[in-house]
């Protein structure tokens, strides 16, 4: 299934990945612009051995990524809908990253250590019958557990402090919510989420112009 072929239509597509349904157990995530996803499967069996929730890997060759199919709202949906507040969604957050910074790290390079998503946010969190589930694992490294968290709150300030964004109020209370259950970790590493921020390629030269705004409004929410 993963062979190359014409592929049907999406059910679904990212910034630099598309995702298509194969059966009712299973999806296909292709990157458009090529790659391996060698080390995101590696990653994704690692924190799964350890009881972290993750989508089931089925095979990974290439740019392609053939994973369980999740039946769920994302979280960023269900947040929208009413079905969870601020607070709830904060919380889950802050949970996920607890537990994710508590597995022992593949690697293990540096002491201090652990398994670092850099992208876990309310559209990467799918809210499943088993419970919450993290997706899009491609950006995931190991490093200082606290960068992981500052970088979740960089995501979701960038949505806060673009005044024309429909979820810009939205994101502002889920912000605030964020900050006060995981506290001053977010500046522990705040520059340096915001500098790994502005040098991904797949920002746009607005949103790289309003980082500055991002480190102001989650430095004055402590």
């Amino acid at each position: 299934m993963a062979d190359r072929c014409d592929p049907p239509t999406p059910l679904a597509s990212g910034r630099d990945a598309d995702i298509f349904v194969i059966d009712d157990r299973r999806v296909l995530r292709r990157y458009r612009e090529g790659g391996d996803v060698a080390a995101e499967a590696a990653v994704m069996a690692h924190v799964a051995s350890h009881g972290f929730p993750v989508p089931r890997v089925y095979q990974a060759r290439g740019a392609d990524l053939v994973m369980e199919r999740l039946d769920g709202p994302t979280m960023l949906s269900a947040f929208l809908a009413g079905e969870l507040d601020a607070t709830e969604a904060a919380t889950c957050l802050a949970d996920l990253h607890h537990r994710l910074h508590a597995l022992p790290p593949r690697l293990g390079e540096g002491e201090d250590d652990r398994i670092l998503h850099l992208d876990l946010h309310p559209e990467n969190v799918m809210l499943t019958p088993r419970g919450p589930v993290v997706i899009d694992w491609r950006n995931a490294t190991e490093g200082p557990a606290d960068l992981d968290v500052a970088l979740s709150a960089v995501i979701i300030a960038q949505v806060a402090v673009e005044e024309a964004h429909p979820l810009a109020s939205s994101a502002a209370t889920l912000l605030a919510a964020f900050v006060g259950c995981v506290g001053g970790r977010v500046l522990t590493t705040l520059d340096q989420a915001v500098a790994m921020r502005r040098n991904d390629p797949a920002l746009t030269s607005g949103e790289r112009e309003r980082l500055d705004d991002v480190a102001a409004l989650i430095t004055g929410l402590h």
